[in-house]
């Protein structure tokens, strides 16, 4: 019946279609970040893109670190919760500290050309079963607890785009 600890990965994809408020402050944070990093690494605008810096200039790859840092203040406004994965009951429900900021893509010139990817890792979680494409869950190690017959508390999560299990312990 346990399947074991697991922990979940949810990408976020942040561009200028999202529309949540949330959203548009972190694409219009991060793209003015990014915009003022790549001069230092492009002081002549000679590299238009951010594939295009990453494909010619040493050291480009730390614009993902550098423009991550002004989405930090954003990420604590998520109280350690990953945004947008509910429970069957409509809520916020899998607790994180660990997440990836990426940039996918961006322009200098266009800032609609501006995307990026925040990856949250969930915190441990006790995988019980699953039930109709639902991962019923416990939070914590809570093994010891089932084995022993004790009551726990669960949570059904729905699968859906780009939530996946990260890691398994059994």
């Amino acid at each position: 019946m346990r399947k074991g600890i697991i922990r979940l990965t949810y990408r976020k994809i942040i561009d200028a279609s999202s529309q949540k408020p949330w959203d548009k402050t972190v694409f219009d944070e991060t793209y003015q970040e990014f915009f003022m990093q790549a001069q230092l690494y492009n002081p002549d605008s000679a590299h238009l893109t951010f594939q295009e810096l990453l494909d010619n200039v040493p050291k480009a790859e730390q614009l993902h670190y550098l423009t991550s840092r002004v989405a930090m203040g954003y990420l604590k406004q998520l109280n350690q919760q990953i945004p947008d994965v509910t429970n069957e009951l409509g809520s916020l429900c899998l607790p994180f500290t660990e997440f990836k900021f990426e940039i996918l893509a961006s322009h200098i010139e266009k800032k609609e050309a501006h995307r990026v990817a925040i990856f949250f890792y969930s915190d441990p979680l006790t995988w019980i079963d699953t039930i109709d494409g639902r991962l019923l869950i416990a939070y914590g190690d809570q093994r010891d607890a089932l084995q022993a017959g004790q009551l726990v508390q669960t949570d059904l999560i729905a699968l859906q785009p780009n939530l996946s299990i990260w890691s398994f312990q059994s």
